[in-house]
C-alpha cells in the first residue's frame, strides 16, 4: 500500500481500475466494460423562415456530446465499484471523466509521436496547425478524438473530433499550406477556448468530462443475482 495524490476521477472500466481507497490502481477492481454505447453530438441551431420562404440558420454556441452506456448483466463484484463511484458524484452534482473504448486509441495504430500546437489558436476557430511530424511514427486521422493538454488553461476540458487533415501536399488552394513537419487539422466542434502555442494534443485515451443526466441512480437485480444497469451522461464543461 502507498500514499496517492488524488482519487480516480474516471468511470471504472477494465483499463481504469479502482482501489478500495478510491485511487487509480493497476491491481484494483475493474469495471465490467460496456455492452453498448450510444454516442450523440448535439449542435443547437436557430432556424427562421422569411415570408418569401428563405430559410436562415444560425449556429448556437454550445455543442455537447451525449453518451448512453449499457452494461451486460453483472455480478456484484463487477457492479459495486461502478455504483460506488457514481454514488460519490451525488447525482448531477459532481462531474467526472469517461474514456470511450472506440476512441481510446487513434485509427492509425502506428501513431507514436508528440504532437503540439504550432501557433496560438483562437477561441472559435475550427482548425489549428500542429507540429511534430516527420517520416514514420504514424498520423492522426479523420474521426480521431483529441483533448488539448493546455498548461496555460487547466479548465479547457473539451473533447474534439478531427474532421479534416491537410498536409504539405494536400491543402486548400489559397489557404494555409502546412510545412512537411506540420499538419492542419479541422475539428468539430469549434475550439471552445484559446490555446497557446506549444501545447500538447492528446490522442490516446482522450477523456470526456461528463455529468449524469439525472439525480436518480437505479439498478435491477434479478433472481439470478445479476445486476442490470445503464447510464446516461452528458458533457459538462468547467
Amino acid at each position: 500500500m502507498a500514499a496517492f495524490s488524488s482519487f480516480l476521477d474516471i468511470l471504472p472500466d477494465p483499463s481504469n481500475k479502482i482501489g478500495d481507497a478510491g485511487q487509480a490502481s493497476g491491481s484494483g477492481t475493474a469495471g465490467p466494460g460496456f455492452a453498448s454505447i450510444k454516442f450523440t453530438s448535439e449542435q443547437p441551431s436557430s432556424i427562421s423562415r422569411t415570408n418569401s420562404g428563405r430559410v436562415i440558420t444560425r449556429a448556437i454556441v454550445g455543442q455537447q456530446w451525449k453518451i448512453q452506456i449499457s452494461y451486460n448483466p453483472m455480478t456484484r463484484e463487477q457492479f459495486e465499484p461502478v455504483y460506488a463511484f457514481l454514488q460519490e458524484k451525488r447525482g448531477r452534482l459532481q462531474p467526472f471523466f469517461v474514456i470511450l473504448p472506440q476512441y481510446s486509441t487513434p485509427r492509425d495504430s502506428t501513431l507514436n509521436r508528440t504532437i503540439t500546437t504550432n501557433a496560438a489558436v483562437s477561441a472559435g476557430a475550427n482548425h489549428f496547425v500542429a507540429a511534430g511530424f516527420g517520416s514514420g511514427n504514424g498520423e492522426l486521422k479523420v474521426g480521431d478524438m483529441i483533448n488539448f493538454n493546455d498548461s496555460n488553461n487547466s479548465t479547457h476540458k473539451k473533447t474534439y473530433q478531427i474532421t479534416r487533415v491537410l498536409t504539405n501536399s494536400d491543402y486548400l488552394t489559397g489557404g494555409t499550406q502546412p510545412s512537411s513537419s506540420q499538419r492542419l487539422y479541422y475539428v468539430s466542434p469549434h475550439i471552445e477556448k484559446a490555446v497557446a502555442s506549444g501545447q500538447g494534443v492528446v490522442y490516446t485515451n482522450p477523456k470526456f468530462r461528463v455529468i449524469m443526466t439525472s439525480d436518480i441512480i437505479e439498478y435491477s437485480l434479478g433472481t439470478n443475482n445479476l445486476y442490470q444497469f445503464s447510464l446516461n451522461l452528458e458533457e459538462a464543461q468547467p
